[in-house]
């Protein structure tokens, strides 16, 4: 466009595209190039800060003050001073009184300690054997608590070295066995070895004893032959000072199931641990409000989790668990209290993964019965998701000839899931076929059979199964349709 100067004169103005074409490569370049860098700078910066605060928000929590000041005491397997202890006045005083005369340097009985989960029976022999332990130590004496829990442990030969263990761990020695490669004889004689050399006395405690049961139903129960061989060690001088065995478990039935030499060696005080109320599960977490800060606690969360655990049965541990699992999540939010919301949301992570923990801790062929069970259920095209156990235990089977593991009896098979009702993992049902038709077992999941079988098949060699989706849903359903034809 041309224009006219006021001095008459003509001047070419250039237009708008003209000066853009002048200025973009060399000006909106510098401009360009120039913010980059700075905005590049800007975000290495953030990026930095953010690594620096992510390494600190993990290392050092300076500025963030924790509900708790004494986090052990909601720690369920902690040993508590005997004045935190409710509603077990009965069950302490009879533990003590059998096992008093270690004091006096006699011998005392074997211990039946039976009862729901979550009742107090780890927590008072445990109480118990720790004052044991410091008045002997007062008199110069040594006594030995060999304590396991059988829930991860599958045979005999396994029990027998996690005692060894145990021993060798706390007195500060080599375990001096394999834990494969020698005989489970070799290992009775390794741990008697060791406690005749560091103990007067001792007391062995085997927790959910019930659950060792070995891996071949057709023969004695390995838990049988473990109460038969540590209750004899010292009449058969193996063992030379006093030996108590104090065995813990879920079964009020337990001992029916045990070997007729076993159950005249072992031959015990039975203890009885009943549910706790909800009077009493309000005290236990009262007497561990301490664990929090003062004002760590809204008013309303020992009423809730009272009120929750009240509806587990009973189960004080499972308190304690939600309790701990609430304070968690609050300083995981950065709040400084503990409320309402924090016990809802933790009752639900607990609600969802305890079944699902639990199956980590069965044995082989527990997994495989309940892995086949839940495929039942899972992939079943019939109205319902109740498992017939004849059905089961054919889909059982086949999983077994394709893993090439070992094969129970139909009545083991059944036996193995009726326990998992004792986890509340599934509920069972006694059902008849009509006439002639004979009686059988069905089991109703509790929980996501899907789930369950996931959560299996990351521990044992069931992979290859899970892989095989498509032909196992057709056995499932080839086997329903025969039993209900």
């Amino acid at each position: 466009m041309a224009g006219r100067d006021q001095d008459g004169s003509d001047q070419s103005i250039p237009d708008d595209g003209a000066r853009s074409r002048a200025d973009g490569e060399d000006v909106g370049e510098t401009i360009t190039n120039h913010s980059l860098r700075e905005h590049g700078k800007e975000i290495a910066e953030d990026s930095e800060d953010s690594k620096h605060r992510s390494i600190r928000d993990m290392l050092d929590d300076e500025g963030k003050a924790s509900v708790f000041v004494n986090r052990d005491l909601v720690e369920p397997d902690t040993i508590i001073d005997e004045e935190r202890i409710v509603g077990r006045d009965e069950q302490l005083e009879s533990v003590v009184s059998f096992l008093k005369p270690t004091l006096q340097g006699n011998r005392p009985p074997n211990m039946l300690l039976y009862g729901p989960a979550g009742t107090g029976k780890s927590l008072i022999i445990g109480a118990v054997t720790q004052q044991i332990i410091e008045l002997c130590q007062s008199k110069g004496e040594r006594f030995g608590v060999v304590d396991i829990n059988c829930q991860p442990i599958n045979t005999l030969d396994q029990a027998v070295f996690e005692l060894v263990q145990t021993v060798a761990k706390d007195i500060g020695v080599d375990a001096g066995v394999p834990e494969t490669g020698v005989s489970t004889k070799r290992k009775y004689r390794r741990l008697y070895e060791l406690i005749n050399e560091h103990y007067d006395s001792v007391i062995f405690i085997i927790d959910e004893i019930d659950l060792l049961v070995g891996r071949r139903a057709s023969e004695e129960p390995a838990y049988s032959k473990l109460l038969y061989q540590l209750s004899r060690a010292s009449n058969t001088n193996e063992i030379e000072g006093q030996v108590s065995v104090a065995a813990l478990t879920n079964d009020p039935k337990f001992m029916e199931n045990i070997d007729g030499r076993a159950e005249s060696s072992f031959n015990p005080r039975d203890i009885y641990f009943p549910d706790y109320d909800a009077n009493q599960l309000r005290q236990i977490l009262d007497n561990r409000r301490d664990a929090f800060r003062d004002d760590g606690l809204s008013d309303d969360v020992l009423p809730l989790v009272s009120a929750f655990a009240a509806q587990s049965h009973g189960d004080a541990r499972k308190a304690i668990d939600l309790f701990r699992g609430a304070g968690d999540l609050a300083d995981e939010c950065g709040d400084g209290e503990v409320r309402e919301e924090h016990v809802r949301e933790s009752q639900e992570e607990i609600d969802k993964d305890r079944s699902l923990k639990l199956i980590e801790g069965l044995t082989t062929q527990k997994k495989i019965s309940l892995y086949a069970t839940a495929s039942v259920a899972n992939f079943s095209n019939w109205s319902g998701s109740s498992v017939p156990s004849p059905v089961g235990f054919k889909v059982y089977q086949w999983v077994t000839d394709e893993i090439d593991a070992d094969q129970m009896t139909r009545e083991t098979y059944v036996k193995y899931v009726k326990e998992l009702s004792t986890y509340g993992l599934i509920s069972t049902s006694r059902k008849g076929r009509g006439r002639g038709g004979g009686m059988y077992m069905e089991f109703t999941f509790t929980g996501d059979p899907e789930a369950m079988m996931n959560r299996i098949v990351d521990d044992t060699r069931l992979g290859s199964i899970a892989e095989q989706e498509a032909l196992l849903q057709s056995v499932v359903n080839a086997q329903l349709k025969e039993f209900h034809s």
